[in-house]
């Protein structure tokens, strides 16, 4: 699964540099900034939460990384519409 990740860029994977980009760019606001995402970015993170997801299946705290998941998820998804999710899938 971790290879889908980096396997191109699209609907199965983001490449590298995009990670990089978006880390840094969440990394280096200051206390109070914000950070613009876009839906690109907003599929990238909902993409690494589902493996967490994934690979956390079997830990005894499981069940609070679905909560943060579904509620980050729910936060992000609704600020595009779902025409717009679907063009990027």
């Amino acid at each position: 699964m971790l290879d889908q990740l980096f396997e191109g860029e699209g609907t199965y994977g983001w490449s590298s540099e995009k990670i990089l980009d978006l880390e840094s760019r969440l990394m280096a606001p200051g206390e109070g900034d914000g950070v613009m995402l876009g839906i690109d970015d907003a599929a990238l993170l909902m993409q690494g939460m589902a493996f967490t997801e994934v690979m956390s299946q079997d830990f005894p705290w499981v069940d609070t990384v679905r909560w943060v998941t579904d509620f980050v998820t729910e936060e992000l998804r609704k600020y595009w519409t779902e025409e717009e999710w679907r063009s990027i899938n």
